[in-house]
């Protein structure tokens, strides 16, 4: 047994320990001193059999994190110089000891069509967060980078700092469409007739969040009535979806919680019968405000396009019917005004041109028939500004030979052949059959892109902007 167990590792095979040991460490955000772990030592002598095996030190895995990080930095500046355009995501946040951060993500598609997706920095401010000082924080990163010339565009929340710094940048800015539903969805719950029963959902869902005695007693009853045993969930403001999921487990938890409560005298009541009604209606229409946030919330498929085919589904979700009960009506009214004031604010105009750059979207049955028009406009200019910008500057055209003065006749002009150009490359694409709602728009634009170059050129700087800044709020 000595002998099987005194198998020393070749130095290549220590070595890819080490590597793999700092990658995990790099990875996984594992403590360095992780390597002072003498359980981490047994468990890879056991699987090595070799019982002279030492852990790297502190040192060396710090020095092959520092070597990672260069290896993984180099590789993400290649590919921000090989691609034409980037788009930013930006947000502030506050460390559980009280520092500041900015965290800033490329968006991009690589020559395959592939959303790619990398985080730049996570850069602790010091200064307070005044819109100037925003703005030069995110300029400080696409310098850093040497991307300043192909940010096209800022994702952000609609704080009022953010929205005055984006004012002073040089890209468009895209407010956060899943922050600006969460806000509808809040201010149509303040003062609602859905007050007593939220109320109660809440103090329900403490009294068993609280107290493991208390969770252990739900657990024996949602087994006594043939249920899963699940925790209930809690309502947290900041949580995108969090209402609506802690109202659907306390419905599908509605008698167990009853018989639950019954064990103990306690001032904790359920919602009464008529109030669980009312939030099953309530419930109905918040999985269409889940499901639009979730649509937007992605970081490897293309939201952008999105936002303005999903808020018209919303828009059609919020009408009011002849079957809605008074509370309701109250409720889609109030989210209908709120959204659509909220709407006016968003980057109106990239949402339209990322639309019909869609190919499941391009008919734009989102938008009415005045506006339709516009939006082909709007592309139509922007194909013949890049046009113009494509061609060689400080050209200059030889003087021709004089000839015989002759009759002038009419003849296009080179600005009236680049419109014709432009024209048929519209037509051609608008001509393409829609693709299918599961279709998906990157392997489109992959398989059709040698077809429609110039419109592929402005599909890849418009909708690798991503809907949303911020994926880790989406329940």
């Amino acid at each position: 047994m000595d002998d099987f167990r005194q198998k020393p590792m070749d130095n290549t095979t220590k070595k890819k320990v080490t590597a793999t040991i700092a990658k995990w460490v790099a990875t996984a955000c594992r403590p360095i001193n992780v390597v002072e772990d003498e359980g981490l030592a047994d468990i890879i002598r056991i699987a090595s059999n070799d019982w002279t095996y030492k852990l790297p030190s502190r040192a060396t895995i710090t020095s092959h994190v520092q070597t990672l990080h260069e290896t993984e930095k180099a590789k993400v500046q290649q590919a921000l110089e090989e691609t034409k355009s980037v788009a930013f995501t930006g947000d502030y946040w506050t460390s559980l000891s009280n520092h500041n951060y900015l965290g800033v993500t490329a968006h991009y598609f690589d020559p395959q069509w592939k959303l790619q997706s990398h985080a730049l920095t996570v850069l602790k401010t010091e200064d307070r967060h005044f819109a100037n000082a925003v703005a030069e924080h995110f300029m400080l990163v696409a310098r850093e980078w040497d991307i300043q010339h192909k940010v096209v565009s800022l994702t952000t929340d609609s704080a009022r700092n953010m929205i005055a710094a984006a004012r002073q940048l040089p890209f468009e800015h895209m407010p956060c469409i899943a922050h600006i539903v969460h806000r509808a969805v809040t201010v149509s719950l303040t003062n609602s007739p859905f007050d007593s029963a939220l109320a109660k959902c809440r103090k329900v869902v403490g009294h068993f969040k609280h107290s493991p005695a208390n969770q252990a007693e739900l657990e024996q009853q949602q087994v006594a009535h043939h249920q899963n045993k699940e925790s209930l969930a809690q309502e947290v403001s900041t949580r995108w979806n969090s209402t609506l999921e802690m109202i659907k487990r306390v419905q599908r938890n509605a008698e167990p919680l009853r018989d639950a409560l019954a064990q103990h005298t306690t001032n904790v009541a359920m919602p009464t019968a008529t109030e669980l009604e009312k939030l099953k209606k309530l419930e109905a229409v918040l999985e269409h405000c889940r499901y639009v946030s979730e649509l937007l919330g992605g970081e490897t498929f293309v939201s952008c396009s999105a936002v303005l085919p999903a808020l018209c589904h919303l828009s059609r979700v919020m009408e009011v019917t002849e079957d809605d009960p008074a509370y309701m009506i109250k409720f889609k009214e109030t989210f209908a005004a709120d959204m659509e004031g909220r709407k006016e604010k968003t980057n109106i105009t990239w949402l339209r041109v990322a639309t019909a750059l869609d190919p499941r979207f391009k008919d734009l049955k989102c938008l009415g028939k005045p506006h339709r028009a516009k939006v082909w406009d709007a592309i139509r200019a922007l194909l013949l500004e890049m046009e113009r910008h494509a061609q060689p500057v400080n050209q200059v055209t030889p003087e021709p030979p004089m000839k015989k003065p002759t009759l002038m006749l009419a003849h296009k002009s080179s600005s009236d052949e680049e419109e014709d150009s432009i024209e048929q490359c519209l037509e051609h694409y608008k001509a393409e059959p829609l693709a299918g709602m599961d279709d998906c728009p990157q392997e489109w634009w992959s398989t059709h892109e040698g077809a429609h170059s110039e419109m592929a050129c402005l599909a890849r700087k418009y909708l690798a902007t991503p809907a949303t800044s911020d994926q880790s709020d989406i329940e």
